[in-house]
């Protein structure tokens, strides 16, 4: 079976802006892999990340260079060896589970034994601001089930109690997005502590995270930026209680998959998040979150303009993917 792949970016406009600690932006800027074989098609997108040293142009020169092998019948337990993990290996690795699904006619539910996929509930996400704005921005969305604060600056004790104040009742987890440090570590543990936050996520840069060995906690600490694949989480027992999975950090849902059930034996709470992207981006990663503690799948809510058909959301449940989006 002959196979033709192709990459293409793609320009989303998000509803406002989306702020960390690192910076706005105003538009997600995807690419977009296309798998075709006997006339049918596999898709998957992915979202090149800064932060990791990915660029738009660094990722389609990735899959560029990995097209002969796809199009000679490379597999995508293969694909694992043959690119790094990343966001270009996530658009392919999707794309040929997506191709799969579509040449054998079983879809990637019941290829991975999933037999009762309810609706996820996801966080919604709350951009950093001034603590006045967050609050009200909480406040509007207090109805929902789970929020999400973005944090990560000298002066965080101020939002956690501003966002509380505004929803005494909600979930709530906050990601620091590796904005603390180890002087003010402690004091805003013990204020998310007593504004009852449920999880932490990344509060110290990678690398410079082995304090957290050595800090007592009642909050659930979660490891992003120091934690990829699977060959990361070993050497991260001592200092995180919960992972965050995100396919364009693994490269795919294969890598993904390994991943979760190895965080799983290993006693990590699981957490499956995601860039800004569309339902594209999102609908693998649906299937990744069942079973698992937490989703943060929120990213076409927070667009302007998704994919159509796109993920169907009720609220913060979402659902499965139609077979006309993905898998």
């Amino acid at each position: 079976m002959r196979r033709h792949l192709e990459a293409t970016t793609e320009s989303f406009p998000i509803a406002g802006t989306f702020t960390i600690s690192r910076g706005s932006k105003t538009e997600a800027e995807v690419v977009t892999c296309t798998i075709d074989a006997n006339g049918l098609t596999g898709r998957g997108e992915c979202v090149p990340y800064g932060r990791y040293g990915e660029t738009i142009e660094g990722v389609l020169q990735a899959i560029r260079e990995i097209e002969p092998a796809i199009e000679s019948g490379l597999d995508r337990e293969s694909l694992l060896a043959e690119m790094k993990p990343g966001a270009a290996r996530n658009a392919v690795d999707c794309a040929l589970f997506d191709l799969e699904a579509k040449t054998t006619g079983i879809s990637v539910i019941r290829r991975l034994g999933i037999t009762d996929l309810t609706p996820v509930v996801t966080c919604y996400t709350i951009s950093l601001g001034d603590p006045k704005t967050m609050a009200a921005q909480v406040a509007a969305n207090a109805h929902r089930p789970l929020l999400k604060i973005k944090l990560g600056t000298e002066n965080d004790a101020e939002r956690i109690r501003a966002v509380r104040l505004a929803a005494p009742n909600a979930r709530i987890v906050v990601d620091a997005n590796e904005g603390w440090t180890e002087a003010n570590i402690e004091h805003h543990l013990a204020v998310a502590a007593q504004a009852n936050i449920e999880l932490i996520e990344q509060p110290l840069p990678a690398g410079k995270d082995g304090v957290l060995a050595e800090i007592r906690r009642k909050v659930t600490i979660c490891a992003d930026e120091s934690v990829h694949a699977t060959a990361d989480l070993a050497a991260l027992r001592d200092r995180y209680d919960a992972v965050n999975i995100k396919l364009d950090k693994t490269g795919g849902l294969t890598e993904g998959l390994l991943m979760k059930a190895e965080a799983k034996r290993l006693g990590f709470r699981i957490m499956v998040g995601c860039m800004v992207g569309t339902s594209l981006a999102m609908a693998p990663a649906v299937l990744l979150a069942s079973g698992c503690e937490y989703a943060d799948l929120d990213g076409p809510l927070l667009l302007a303009r998704d994919r159509v058909p796109g993920l169907r959301y009720d609220g913060s449940l979402v659902s499965a993917p139609l077979p006309e989006l993905w898998g």
